[in-house]
């Protein structure tokens, strides 16, 4: 086993982890790499996620053989997932293995709904729904009434918002929004298991509940250890 540091952007730094092989030792958190580095002491190898091009998909959650964990890329729909949502998919999986099914990551005021099959990323929609909530003053939770109107309406989502806001219904806002999102990314939940990872109380949880969609809600603090463990495994770093 070797010891080895994990550098992850954050929004406001830098965070840091100290490995021994798979088993996590310390975590600091600091503005720079600089104190971040400083913090933890030396260690022979130094992994940045998100450094090098993006992995194009499809792609292995996982890739083998190489020096880090870039970013995941796709071209039609044109996205982006940054690699620490990458490393909250190891995270899941490292206790789901041979898993298919849906991740529905939300990070910062995006949501990102990933197809995962063979242990591969496989295909992406990522939408703006949170930004959109907070932009328009909607409510932690959602109106169960309004999502189911305007997922089986998405075309009257402007209207929707609209009555909303006159109304003062913060409830009704989100949950418009979050109806046109379940309209929107169809084809990734319907039939599907899907694993909801988010910082706060997804409002998907209750939304999907009502579509009779399966899910489980995951905090990305507990995926990082875990994905540390796998992603050093695929390195090298420590015994997989």
């Amino acid at each position: 086993m070797t010891r080895w540091i994990a550098l992850i952007p954050e929004s406001s730094g830098t965070a840091g982890y100290l490995l021994d092989g798979a088993r996590l030792e310390r975590r600091v958190s600091a503005q720079t790499e600089e104190a971040v580095r400083a913090d933890l002491g030396d260690a022979p190898r130094v992994v940045r996620l998100g450094d090098g091009p993006p992995d194009r998909l499809p792609a292995a959650v996982l890739p083998q053989g190489t020096s880090g964990l870039p970013a995941l890329e796709q071209t039609s729909p044109p996205d982006i997932i940054a690699a620490s949502v990458r490393l909250w998919i190891a995270g899941a999986l490292a206790s789901r293995p041979h898993w298919d099914g849906v991740i529905c990551a939300t990070q910062g005021d995006v949501t990102h709904w990933i197809h995962i099959s063979a242990d591969e990323a496989v295909s992406a929609q990522t939408v703006l729904t949170p930004r959109l909530i907070n932009a328009l003053g909607g409510a932690a939770s959602a109106d169960t009434d309004a999502l189911a109107d305007t997922l089986s309406r998405p075309e009257r989502l402007a209207a929707h918002l609209r009555q909303a806001e006159i109304k003062g219904d913060r409830a009704a806002l989100t949950g418009h929004l979050l109806g046109a999102e379940l309209a929107a990314t169809r084809p990734y939940w319907l039939g599907q298991e899907v694993l909801v990872i988010s910082a706060t109380p997804a409002p998907h949880m209750a939304a999907l509940a009502a579509q009779g969609a399966p899910a489980t809600a995951l905090a990305p603090d507990d995926l990082v250890g875990p994905g540390l463990a796998a992603l050093g495994g695929a390195l090298g770093l420590a015994e997989s």
